[in-house]
């Protein structure tokens, strides 16, 4: 139930987050989920794609930092206290989040919510007990 994800490390200066995408797209990697965060120096852009081995390699030829981890895709109803029903379950199993982001569609009713957890494993197991749809890797997009 976990997935992987790509995390790219991008000195904060004009062009650099362009540069990422164009190689992605000259591989041919298609970005399904994206998180940017920055400090003054330097940013990290994290991303689900649909071609892991292809995106890694496409940034290694180009001498692009990155590295895989793993994270947890959760579906939340898209609606005030969605992901406040989720974070309380969290919560209360004792289950810190690292980061998360997250991505809704127009023609659903569902939203996803990408997690790092401090432990993956209790998490889900605790969305499970709380019958919050956990989704499995390959359904994720």
């Amino acid at each position: 139930m976990k997935i992987p994800q790509l995390s790219v490390f991008l000195e904060n200066k004009t062009g650099r987050l362009a540069h990422v995408t164009r190689v992605l797209r000259e591989a041919k990697v298609n970005i399904l989920a994206l998180s940017l965060a920055d400090t003054s120096d330097f940013g990290i852009l994290r991303l689900i794609v649909d071609d892991m081995g292809g995106a890694k390699s496409a940034l290694a030829d180009e001498n692009i930092v990155s590295m895989v981890n793993e994270v947890t895709a959760v579906e939340v109803e898209n609606k005030p206290g969605g992901l406040a029903r989720i974070l309380d379950t969290l919560e209360e199993c004792g289950v810190n989040v690292e980061y998360m982001y997250a991505f809704a569609e127009s023609h659903s009713d569902n939203a996803a919510l990408i997690f790092r957890f401090d432990d993956p494993d209790a998490a889900i197991e605790c969305l499970a007990k709380a019958d919050i749809n956990v989704i499995p890797g390959g359904q994720v997009f």
